[in-house]
């Protein structure tokens, strides 16, 4: 009785030009989602790039390095965004012609109105004694001088809130507002930045888009278990890769910018953050430590393929805490804070890596061989 091939693929062919065919359909269908998510990014582009700025700006506030700003497009709709865009590219005519007012729009130029004449004015408070006696020696006839019986301490004096309006004030607080926020070095660098992060974000969003078409074309090559191990691993590693971006962003960045930002002071010295190197700089790190926190799956990666035993890895515990530093200070900036907060989260994914390989052991090939030939 001859036995029956444990081949899945047996009766199944498919020619070199038909791959070349089906890969090209699944990569134009992957273009497709990355073109059609980036239009949007584009459109987002401000609130994409103000969520990177973010923790640079909280970070310059916590230091008193620059004035609280207002994201005026916070609340913008998508066709205000698109009419934006429009009247910046000159392309259509949204909002360029003169309509009647409505009562909404009335309301948002009152609300303007009012924030603009906010920023013209300060408070001042004054001692109500000290006003009074600047009144009398300036018209004595309508207010007559100060007696007091009793010395009154500082203290306790009565105060008197004076507002005081010109518009040097507004240009005084746009001026301390826009000292210490991210610059842009030439003409054009702005403009790349809003691209750049736009055009990122645009592969980051349709990212699940693109892996999905490259699994339809490997998926029909694989075994069912094979499947079963991307789904596994490929799950896994993408949970270790979003802690590690997201621990980056909330964790790593507010300790490290802390850490730098007080050298500023210590020194006396005025920071002037470049727009574009904060930018590669918020982007790589994160993507620097999701790389990083896949150290668990290289582990049972290596351990399948019997270069490292699960015993290897509990007896070498020093030699890898040597190289996981290592690692740590080459892909992290200077400063030891960040070194320190990608290192130690590494050991514990490093004990999780053995407790893995521990609890599903790789087979040893030599001993399934015996097997198959007695």
């Amino acid at each position: 009785m001859a036995l029956r091939s444990k081949d899945l693929f047996e009766d199944t062919s498919m020619s070199f030009g038909d791959h070349l065919e089906e890969l090209r359909y699944y990569l134009f269908r992957s273009l497709i989602g990355v073109i059609l998510v980036s239009i949007f990014t584009l459109i987002y582009g401000n609130q994409l790039v103000g969520l990177v700025r973010s923790p640079i700006d909280r970070a310059l506030i916590r230091h008193g390095l620059a004035g609280q700003q207002v994201d005026d497009l916070g609340d913008a709709t998508f066709l205000e965004r698109l009419s934006e865009w429009s009247n910046a590219i000159g392309t259509f005519g949204i909002g360029q012609e003169e309509e009647e007012k409505t009562a909404e729009e009335v309301t948002t130029e009152g609300k303007k109105a009012r924030a603009s004449l906010t920023g013209r004015q300060i408070d001042v408070q004054i001692p109500a004694e000290d006003l009074l006696v600047a009144l009398h020696e300036v018209a004595p006839a309508q207010f007559p001088p100060v007696t007091t019986s009793e010395v009154v301490p500082e203290q306790e004096k009565a105060e008197v809130t004076l507002r005081i309006r010109a518009p040097e004030f507004m240009i005084f607080r746009d001026n301390v507002k826009k000292s210490n926020r991210p610059v842009t070095l030439n003409v054009q660098e702005a403009f790349l930045t809003y691209v750049k992060v736009a055009l990122v974000a645009g592969l980051v969003f349709s990212s699940p888009w693109i892996f999905y078409n490259i699994w339809m074309f490997v998926a029909v090559g694989l075994y069912a278990h094979e499947r079963r191990f991307v789904y596994v691993y490929g799950t896994m590693s993408l949970f270790l890769f979003l802690i590690g971006a997201v621990f980056c962003f909330y964790v790593v960045f507010p300790f490290i910018l802390e850490f730098l930002l007080s050298f500023n002071k210590w020194l006396d010295v005025q920071p002037q953050i470049r727009l574009s190197e904060w930018v590669s700089f918020a982007v790589m790190l994160p993507l620097m430590f999701g790389i990083s926190f896949q150290l668990p799956l290289a582990m049972v990666f290596l351990n399948r393929l019997n270069i490292f035993e699960e015993h290897v890895y509990r007896e070498q515990r020093r030699m890898a805490i040597l190289v996981i530093a290592t690692l740590s200070m080459i892909l992290t900036p200077s400063d030891p804070a960040s070194m320190l907060l990608m290192m130690f989260p590494l050991l514990f994914l490093y004990e999780l890596g053995i407790y893995l390989c521990k609890l599903n052991p790789a087979a040893n090939p030599f001993e399934r061989e015996g097997e198959l030939t007695a």
